[in-house]
């Protein structure tokens, strides 16, 4: 289970539940819920490599950020076909402009 989990404790209730967790003491999972299980050393790197990720253009790339005006109905057909969608848009003009090259 990703995320927070929620419950039906009180605040009272968890800080009860907390104070009776011994000093010292580390988790054991129990084998019952999965949801649970400790995630492995690997798992926990994946998630940091991913929340760590940088995001945007990559380095060494020749692209140019530009601002350009299309009708909603092409954008939204581009949108539609999911992740991907910009450089999919730029591969169809990239292969207009070799069918329509003045040479």
């Amino acid at each position: 289970m990703n995320g927070p989990k929620v419950n039906a404790l009180t605040r009272e209730q968890v800080r009860a539940a907390v104070a009776g967790i011994p000093p010292g003491g580390d988790y054991v999972w129990d084998g019952v819920d999965e949801d649970d299980r400790p995630l492995s050393d690997a798992a926990l790197q994946a998630g940091l490599a991913v929340a760590l990720r940088k995001r945007g253009r990559p380095a060494g790339s020749d692209k140019t950020q530009i601002a350009l005006r299309v009708d909603n109905e092409t954008l939204a057909a581009f949108r539609a076909t999911g992740a991907g969608w910009q450089s999919r848009m730029n591969a169809a003009l990239s292969d207009w402009l070799k069918k329509h090259s003045a040479a």
